[in-house]
């Protein structure tokens, strides 16, 4: 492992702003930095290895299928940034197998295994949820050309990890398919205790979104 965590943190941060510095699909340099403080926190109160949390909260979205060729070519950049520093194989692997196992692909992917994972999805989870959240919901679904809403577009029951981002769909309807599963699917109780607010925040703004949609 490198001597000095901070200059490895400073890289990963410069490695992410560069490859993500422009994106306007909400997976952005500011989502990652969000990630990885909240990540931090929960670590320490849940005695994680907070450094460990912070790095690949960082870096968990440079890999994400969505920015990439691939998810592999996306997991190749993380591991050639890491042992370009340095980083022992062990660490390497724990911050790989945490961003392949980590994202929510339809709800249907198996459950984290250690608990540095389970701590960075439920950051990662955190930051899709509250305003934030719903901030970046329309963002990603402006980019990928949906609509806001249409009443006639129902919201999917059940999706395929294939068919999560195939088919037409609506910025509201990510909400029924995603959004609102997320407070049950905190893996830490510090997690659940902050996606409270947050889920309340977000049912909050469908109420006000359905009342000026129908103009009363």
């Amino acid at each position: 492992m490198i001597v000095n965590k901070e200059d490895l943190l400073e890289a990963a941060r410069a490695f992410v702003k560069d490859e993500l510095g422009h994106d306007s699909s909400g997976h952005d340099y500011w989502h990652a930095h969000r990630v990885s403080e909240l990540a931090g926190r929960i670590a320490a109160i849940e005695s994680a290895d907070v450094f460990v949390c912070r790095l690949t909260g960082l870096l968990h979205d440079i890999a994400d299928e969505k920015l990439n060729e691939s998810e592999e070519a996306g997991l190749q950049k993380v591991e050639y940034l890491l042992k370009h520093h340095m980083v022992d194989d062990k660490t390497i692997n724990v911050v790989l197998e945490i961003i392949q196992t980590m994202s929510f692909k339809g709800g249907g992917m198996p459950p984290v295994r250690t608990l540095e994972g389970k701590i960075v999805q439920d950051a990662d989870r955190l930051d899709a949820i509250g305003a934030i959240g719903i901030a970046r919901a329309f963002a990603y679904s402006g980019k990928a050309g949906q609509l806001i809403h249409d009443p006639e577009i129902k919201p999917r029951e059940h999706i395929e990890k294939e068919n999560y981002r195939k088919g037409k769909n609506t910025a509201i309807n990510h909400f029924y398919e995603k959004l609102l599963k997320l407070k049950d699917m905190m893996n830490t109780k510090t997690a659940r205790d902050l996606a409270e607010k947050r889920h309340r925040f977000m049912c909050e703004f469908l109420e006000h979104f359905y009342d000026e949609w129908e103009m009363k």
